[in-house]
């Protein structure tokens, strides 16, 4: 289970940072960056993969309610541009910059190591060790689903709502039929091969 053995072994603002949508086809990257009030822990506090969608969202507004909270968001083009790994990092960057108060240390879910302005210190499957990084991933997941939803609505062919831009079957058949949208990865070998094979 994650503790906050990691954030009380440091003297200043912990903040615990993770991050939703590397594997995706369509949609962006988004961080979260979440230092917790170590006397207001959130109830249920765990690993966003280990909990419902509906608990997720329950969980985020509770965290938003008792915690500060920043989120970096990394657009398509982004990605294309500069590779998923280095959108990731300019995602976290971006949601460090987005708390109210400065982390003096952030704990970064990985071992890839972004560059952030605070001191970083990785921790591999670190969601399931701290409950700060558990925090981020719970609100870069349910930030990322909603956005997800709304670009469902606009291009509803790919059943974004449910599989959120991953290669889902619906996906899959909604490429077939409609084609690539702007909120496609173009860099993204099997959208690149459809685009590829259009041309």
């Amino acid at each position: 289970m994650p503790d906050l053995t990691r954030e009380l072994a440091h003297g200043g603002p912990v903040a615990g940072i993770d991050e939703a949508g590397r594997g995706p086809w369509a949609g962006p990257v988004v961080a979260a960056a979440v230092i917790l009030d170590p006397d207001n822990i959130p109830d249920g506090l765990a690993d966003s993969k280990t909990l419902t969608e509906k608990r997720r969202e329950a969980i985020a507004i509770a965290i938003r309610e008792r915690a500060l909270v920043g989120v970096g968001i990394a657009s398509v083009e982004e990605i294309d541009r500069i590779n998923i790994l280095q959108a990731t990092f300019l995602a976290m960057a971006r949601a460090e910059a987005a708390l109210p108060t400065p982390p003096a240390l952030c704990i970064v879910d990985g071992s890839q190591k972004p560059k952030l302005k605070a001191r970083t210190q990785m921790v591999v499957k670190g969601d399931a060790k701290s409950l700060s990084i558990a925090a981020a991933s719970i609100i870069a997941k349910t930030t990322r689903d909603q956005m997800m939803r709304e670009l469902a609505r606009e291009h509803p062919f790919y059943g974004w709502e449910k599989n959120k831009g991953y290669g889902a079957p619906a996906h899959r058949e909604g490429l077939e039929r409609h084609g690539v949208t702007p909120h496609h990865r173009k860099s993204f070998a099997p959208i690149h091969k459809i685009l590829c094979a259009r041309a």
